[in-house]
């Protein structure tokens, strides 16, 4: 039987008032059809408390990548707004700071879970979805 959601596109981000400061991690999950983004099938949050900018990208890719596993996903793109982590992912960048070294093998230890991996650099723009959730989260918080 084949899985309901065998191919997911993850848009994650991360942000940070302060940097480091208050910070929140979010990822949108669509369906795909081929190349065809579907629906919005699940999304994803996390309050991070005191991080950074850096570690909060790096925990919306795991938040990501860990539901759309749940869901039962063969194939991800990873769709982020952060070069940084897209060239760090890629290999094109070493990982210096042993905090988000942490994350990034937590990253690629997932990322051995799926047959087929995309990652891609999209501009700010086109990750409106995964942010509007960090600031949701952020803005949630500093009422509470």
């Amino acid at each position: 039987m084949p899985h309901k959601y065998e191919h997911i596109r993850i848009y994650s981000d991360g942000g940070s008032r302060g940097n480091p400061g208050p910070a929140a991690s979010g990822a949108v999950l669509k369906s795909m059809n081929g190349s065809i983004e579907g629906e919005t099938i699940a999304t994803a949050s996390k309050y991070l408390g005191h991080d950074t900018n850096n570690q909060a990208e790096y925990t919306a890719i795991i938040i990501g990548l860990e539901k759309a596993k749940a869901l039962g996903a063969m194939a991800v793109e990873l769709y982020m707004d952060s070069e940084l982590a897209v060239k760090q992912l890629k290999g094109e960048y070493r990982v210096k700071n042993p905090e988000i070294a942490k994350r990034f093998l937590e990253v690629k230890n997932l990322l051995t879970q799926f047959d087929h991996v995309k990652i891609k650099h999209v501009r700010r723009e086109l990750n409106k979805e995964a942010d509007a959730i960090v600031n949701e989260v952020l803005d949630e918080k500093s009422r509470s």
